[in-house]
């Protein structure tokens, strides 16, 4: 995808209205086999039972490719296979519809394929995308996991290619927080993929959504996966990389969004990672940098959800005033020092130093010894963490 309603369609022109052709003509013949008019048409002229209804920018060359596509499409038949494995088809106009899938233009899908029970509509208005490798490190499967619970436990919609690796993990995540979430396959949503997630994909369907571009038993390829990021990416307010190598996927769907005007966001990692490499190239752009599920939710939610602020732990000294903080400090790591000696070096008069000496003491952070006034352990702890370090 060079451009938001541009996919190249294997001959260097745009695909048919700008989607893969199969997905292009299946998704005509849903919406007609449903009994819709729009598209019909355009079916007719594939079909060769009609006008010429070439669509715009597709070539001689490609049309003949459609059109032997559309003499194997089985509307009716994909209807009742959706209606068997409960999904339906969605098609702009319908309630159901998210609007938002219209800013991409000529790339907007013909119709989807939904299994659950949810609107995907009302659950794409407050989604978020959360993508990255499918060979994520365990750094990057515990962060995805963390997100798709706390976006969960924020009331958002948890979106995502239901892949293996951080896909697979924020589903889970989200699932586990009793949220939802929504799977966007790169093949029909009757047909598990990968295999190894087909019990995810079926608990997401019964607690969340399924949705698909192709027909029912469609089979991904790798450019179906490029062309389903894009409906991620439009779907939701922002989406979020969590690990992507320099050619992931995952950068497509952020690189996508951003030209929608949604809200790119990566999560760092290892500088030494070649899994973090892509994420950390989004961080030297525009994409801003998020730790966690509350970030997020303060970049795409609504005015007022503020992140906590963030700051280390609050240590004894803290709380000192900043004459008796200064007295502190003066005294030395190791020994005792006298009065005079504190005072010089906190920069106050030997009368201060006194009183200050005394509230310290009370409060357990020094002890005298004979003219001499030295750290207790507790002082010392607080004052050089960790072996001296300020």
């Amino acid at each position: 995808m060079d451009r938001v309603g541009r996919v190249d369609g294997g001959d260097g022109n745009g695909g048919a209205a700008g989607v893969d052709g199969v997905a292009e003509v299946d998704g005509i013949a849903g919406g007609v086999g449903r009994g819709g008019t729009e598209g019909r048409g355009v079916l007719q002229g594939l079909e060769g039972v009609g006008p010429e209804a070439r669509l715009p920018g597709v070539t001689a060359k490609r049309w003949e490719g459609l059109r032997a596509r559309a003499r194997r499409v089985r509307a009716v038949r994909d209807l009742e296979t959706a209606a068997a494995a409960g999904a339906r088809f969605v098609m702009p106009g319908d309630a159901e519809w998210p609007a938002q899938l219209d800013d991409l233009g000529d790339a907007r899908p013909v119709g989807l394929w939904v299994r659950g029970h949810p609107s995907l509509r009302i659950w794409a208005l407050r989604s978020v995308a959360v993508v990255g490798a499918r060979a994520c490190t365990e750094y990057g499967a515990h962060v995805a996991a963390g997100l798709g619970a706390g976006l969960a436990e924020r009331g958002w919609v948890v979106v995502s290619g239901g892949a293996y690796g951080v896909d697979g993990a924020a589903h889970r995540g989200a699932l586990g927080a009793g949220g939802a979430t929504v799977a966007v396959l790169a093949c029909g949503v009757d047909r598990p993929y990968p295999r190894g997630h087909a019990q995810l994909l079926g608990r997401i369907a019964e607690q969340g959504l399924v949705v698909g571009e192709l027909p029912p038993g469609d089979h991904p390829t790798p450019s179906r996966f490029i062309l389903r990021n894009r409906v991620i990416a439009a779907l939701t307010r922002g989406t979020v990389v969590v690990e992507a190598a320099y050619r992931s996927g995952a950068l497509v769907t952020a690189r996508c969004a951003r030209d929608l005007g949604r809200h790119t966001m990566g999560v760092p990692g290892p500088v030494t990672s070649g899994l973090s490499a892509g994420a950390h190239e989004l961080l030297r752009g525009d994409a801003v940098l998020v730790g966690d599920a509350a970030e997020v939710v303060e970049l795409v939610g609504d005015m007022g959800d503020l992140a906590p602020r963030r700051r280390g732990p609050v240590v004894p000294r803290d709380l000192l005033d900043p004459g008796a903080a200064r007295v502190l400090a003066a005294l030395p790591a190791r020994g005792s020092a006298g009065v005079r000696e504190v005072a010089r070096e906190a920069g106050t008069s030997a009368d201060d130093a006194v009183v200050r000496l005394y509230e310290l003491r009370s409060l357990g952070f020094v002890e005298r010894h004979g003219d001499g006034w030295q750290l207790t352990r507790q002082a010392f702890l607080s004052v050089f963490p960790e072996g001296g370090d300020v």
